[in-house]
């Protein structure tokens, strides 16, 4: 299997009606990255959902249960390490660029898209945290390709008490040019207040590939910058989406989410938060809740994956000749993309 600009190893798994798969792809930019799917077995895929990880997170064991949720529902479902994430190359925990990071996700998912076997199926991306701004910034380079997105506890805006004042801005602006890789940024153990099973945390403690030193000094001033460009550009946000946010979720401030969902000019958007539940509302609750959040999820999809018929009733022609225009968009952009 070739992708990219060539596969580096390949590894598959079939296990509960679900075939998992591994596969080491070089981008653009000479990076090995380490790419992930679930597929259902023995039915086809309703839909194509592109999973974006939170920072210092990756996808085959921390977001394996997320994946494999939503394979069962019928979906097939692909993940990508980021560069310094997982067991992609590059300094651990180290984001040099945001927008090179993307435009890695950008160039494997729309190579997963454009697959003969994918062309018609619809594309949802997955964000969590600071995937949830990954996501966003994918639908801005992108807006016409997406059909939605699912962005949980997403990281959209820095609370306006925690928003360094521009002269801090710049002194680290300058400082990225002279210890971009340093770690000195302070923070608290996010594992602690992300996640409320005590389980959940000591899987995330005892996986290896998830990053659990101090942010790095280019990392950090990466995803402010991020930050604040998501925060000036809530009102363009215009795909299908549906946030969902734990009520007591005190690393990323649900409020933001809520601002999002005002501010957006998205015709379809859906909030639902969730009282009570942390950060980690997919995977760190106890699992009567995580149930309720993929319930949540799942139906939203199901609401809107489109099913193709060979009918000739008015809204059978609709659905054909609209997904036939968005296609020929998303043509044009690819072209110039690949």
């Amino acid at each position: 299997m070739d992708q990219g600009n060539g596969t580096i190893r390949y590894e598959g798994i079939r296990y509960e009606d679900i075939r998992y798969e591994e596969e080491f792809i070089t981008s653009k930019r000479g990076l090995e990255l380490f790419t992930c799917r679930w597929l259902p077995a023995n039915t086809e895929p309703k839909a194509l959902i592109f999973l974006c990880h939170g920072y210092a997170m990756e996808c085959s064991i921390s977001m394996r249960d997320t994946a494999t949720r939503l394979a069962k529902a019928g979906f097939a479902v692909y993940g990508i390490d980021y560069e310094g994430h997982g067991k992609s190359s590059g300094l651990q925990g180290y984001v040099p660029s945001f927008d090179a990071l993307v435009d890695d996700c950008l160039h494997h998912f729309i190579t997963i898209s454009e697959k003969s076997e994918n062309r018609k199926k619809q594309r949802f991306l997955l964000g969590e945290s600071m995937g949830g701004a990954t996501a966003l910034i994918l639908h801005k380079k992108a807006p016409i390709y997406w059909n939605g997105a699912i962005l949980v506890a997403p990281m959209c805006k820095i609370a306006d008490e925690m928003k360094p004042h521009p002269i801090v801005i710049g002194v680290l602006n300058k400082l990225c040019s002279i210890i971009p890789t340093w770690r000195i940024i302070p923070t608290q153990d996010i594992i602690d207040i992300a996640f409320k099973s005590v389980e959940k945390r000591e899987e995330i403690r005892s996986n290896p590939l998830c990053y659990k030193g101090k942010p790095r000094l280019k990392t950090a001033n990466e995803l402010l910058a991020v930050s604040l460009e998501i925060e000036k550009n809530l009102h363009k946000v215009s795909l299908p989406f549906l946030i969902v946010h734990g009520g007591d979720d005190i690393v990323t401030d649900p409020t933001t989410s809520k601002l999002l969902f005002e501010s957006a000019s998205s015709k379809d958007k859906t909030f639902k938060l969730y009282p009570g539940m942390w950060h980690a509302l997919t995977s760190g609750e106890p699992l009567e809740s995580i149930d309720l959040v993929f319930s949540d999820i799942i139906l939203w999809l199901d609401d809107r994956v489109i099913t193709r018929y060979d009918g000739s009733s008015e809204v059978e022609q609709k659905i054909n000749y609209d997904y036939s225009y968005k296609d020929v968009e998303a043509n044009e952009f690819c072209s110039k993309t690949l």
